[in-house]
């Protein structure tokens, strides 16, 4: 018996580079099938495809054994395709309710039929939604008020609004925490129970022992094997992504710890970080360790001057600063790369050579404030090998890179700056195995020659790995300070999520 659905030999190129050679996958109907790869392996390509979003490929796809066109996301939607894309702020419409954005097919839909619509109707269906996968969020709240893990909700939700064959989630977990994922994977266990096809895409490997049935890796753009996910183990799926043998993912490099270079007392900012102190020296990389919603990033944009209301002493170099908007924040010598780096981190729509000079612009003018382009391209140049960023060129649109690249390009705008204290919030999310251990390589270097280095993040094992100390954050507070060497992730779990010493 064929498959649900196939595609087989698909191919397609984008200004030079092909991202896709005569690639092929497969989902049954009621089938959960991780697809995995490196950053740039084509997984997500290969979806944008299935689902209408790219047109120019040679190939085909069939559906019960019969070929389909799919010219558009409304052929896909037809076919009962439906796709959740990491993205989620390019998905919803940010002035629009919950309710709006999760029944957006059907207001677009009414709107063309009659001159008014059921709102009433709209937020019913939506709030029924909402409560099936226990979320609590009201259908009348705007979205532009959601955290970034309610966004992910919201559109997984919109998804499953209509009934569908085969869902597509693309790094679906990457916002979301531990209570939140356990929905998310009981909402896919219910639609595998009604015979949905649900397609995984994941880098946390790990949770895919716990979700998935099979399994494919694709590399470059090629198919390269499909397996039952119980056949396997993490190593051999590594193996396969890299094409070679995974060494130690947290590189070793000695540095030496110096004085305090950033000391933070008492930092409040509205509901989001109850005061909150902590300090960091030259050479050393600390944790702010908690789960997603703890309040890590509030602490980390109130440092960088992206919030308003910020109380608290901020010293740097034993010299009080008070950064009011991140320009302050950069003139002191602070660099930032968010949580969301599409939305705060880099311009999608420029090239890579203008995303890397962007934050220190000074540096590459001339007189007038003309633009050394020589000088510019020549440091692009540098930073793109630097950081083994996977480009055509440097005037590639950033657009047209994996996510992983994009990231890299994120960190390396600021590598160019010299800054002295580093701010990292999860930088790691929706990045391949390979090339985390490329940003640890770099965090690494930059606290070896000296730098300040504050890492916040969810991953608990990269918190063990990569920081000297880590304070662990819940409720906007800090819960407490530890030696990364001496803890194990059991026990940063435990004060994760309230857990006090007696």
């Amino acid at each position: 018996m064929s498959a649900a659905l196939q595609m087989k030999e698909i191919t397609i190129d984008f200004p030079g580079v092909r991202a896709l050679d005569q690639a092929s996958f497969q989902v049954d109907a009621g089938d959960v099938h991780a697809l995995i790869g490196a950053n740039g392996a084509g997984k997500s390509t290969l979806m944008k495809i299935l689902s209408g979003a790219y047109t120019h490929y040679t190939g085909s796809i069939f559906i019960d054994g019969k070929e389909v066109g799919i010219q558009s996301p409304k052929d896909a939607k037809e076919l009962g395709i439906q796709i959740v894309y990491q993205e989620v702020d390019t998905a919803l419409i940010p002035y629009l309710t919950v309710g709006e954005n999760i029944m957006l097919n059907d207001l677009v839909s009414e709107m063309g039929k009659k001159q008014w619509v059921n709102y009433q109707h709209i937020h019913q269906q939506a709030s029924n939604i909402l409560k099936e996968l226990h979320i609590n969020v009201s259908s009348k709240q705007l979205v532009s008020s959601l955290t970034l893990a309610e966004k992910q909700m919201v559109l997984i939700a919109r998804a499953i609004s209509s009934k569908c064959r085969f869902l597509i989630l693309d790094e679906p977990t990457a916002p979301l925490s531990k209570s939140e994922t356990d929905q998310l994977f009981r909402i896919v266990r219910q639609l595998q129970r009604d015979h949905v096809g649900i397609i995984f895409i994941s880098h946390r490997l790990q949770e895919l022992f716990d979700i998935c049935d099979h399994i494919t890796v694709m590399r470059n753009g090629k198919f390269i094997s499909e397996d039952l996910i119980q056949s396997v183990t993490i190593n051999d799926i590594v193996e396969k992504m890299l094409g070679k043998k995974m060494t130690e993912q947290f590189p070793k490099i000695e540095k030496t710890i110096g004085e305090p270079i950033l000391e933070v007392e008492h930092l409040r900012d509205t509901d989001k970080v109850m005061d909150v102190s902590f300090h960091v020296r030259k050479g050393e990389i600390i944790g702010l360790a908690g789960l997603v919603g703890a309040g890590k990033t509030e602490i980390c944009k109130a440092l960088f001057g992206a919030t308003e209301k910020v109380e608290g002493s901020i010293k740097l170099n034993g010299r009080k600063i008070k950064p009011k908007i991140p320009n302050h924040a950069v003139k002191q010598g602070l660099a930032f790369v968010p949580e969301e780096r599409r939305k705060e981190g880099i311009l999608v729509e420029e090239d890579v050579k203008t995303n890397i000079t962007s934050a220190n612009l000074s540096e590459f003018t001339r007189f007038f404030s003309f633009l050394n382009f020589s000088k510019e391209k020549k440091a692009a140049s540098q930073m793109v090998e630097q950081l083994g960023v996977k480009t055509p060129t440097i005037d590639t649109k950033l657009q047209n890179l994996s996510g992983g690249n994009q990231q890299k390009v994120a960190i390396g705008k600021w590598l160019v700056t010299d800054a002295d204290v580093y701010i990292f919030d999860e930088p790691t999310k929706g990045v391949d195995v390979g090339s985390k251990k490329d940003i640890f390589t770099l965090i690494l270097e930059l606290a070896k020659r000296g730098k300040a280095v504050i890492y916040a993040s969810s991953e608990l094992a990269e918190i063990i790995g990569i920081t000297d100390r880590a304070y662990i954050i819940f409720d906007g507070k800090v819960a407490k300070e530890v030696n990364t060497k001496e803890v194990t992730e059991e026990e940063l779990l435990f004060y994760s999520t309230g857990g006090q010493d007696e």
